[in-house]
């Protein structure tokens, strides 16, 4: 929901070849999961050394997650669970890599397919937040190759 690079192109050329695709970090590195919305845990990925940097946690994206926190409440579902569902809502993603650490966090994922439509309206909704967050740390391996514009 804020990586949304694979919907430039990607997504149109699988469906073309009648292939599908796996996503990868559906929840952004758990930016949507419920995590960040009060700030940066001592304990979170963000508050640690490594290739997820607290500075991609801005205010901008803080207030889009707030907001998608939101619609995924209404429909009865954890941030996580939307996010997840959002992902696989499209028939071109055959799966996502979830990256469950614990038994519970992948029980939490599985609900996730218990709610897998989404209304015109919801999805209008989401479109609203679910803008690119900066966060595409792997943009420069994913653009190898590609001719620059």
């Amino acid at each position: 929901m804020l990586n949304r690079w694979i919907e430039e192109s990607l997504l149109e050329t699988l469906g073309e070849l009648g292939i599908g695709c796996i996503a990868f970090s559906p929840l952004a590195q758990g930016m949507l999961s419920k995590k960040y919305l009060a700030g940066i845990p001592a304990d979170a990925r963000a508050a640690k050394a490594g290739s997820f940097s607290k500075d991609l946690i801005t205010a901008e994206n803080i207030r889009r997650i707030r907001e998608l926190n939101a619609i995924a409440e209404r429909r009865g579902q954890t941030l996580a669970q939307m996010a997840i569902a959002w992902v696989l809502r499209d028939p071109r993603v055959t799966s996502a890599l979830v990256g469950a650490r614990t038994a519970e966090q992948l029980a939490d994922t599985l609900k996730s397919l218990e709610s897998l439509a989404f209304s015109a309206e919801e999805l209008s909704e989401i479109d609203l937040y679910a803008e690119d967050g900066g966060i595409n740390i792997w943009k420069v391996s994913s653009s190898i190759g590609r001719a620059s514009s």
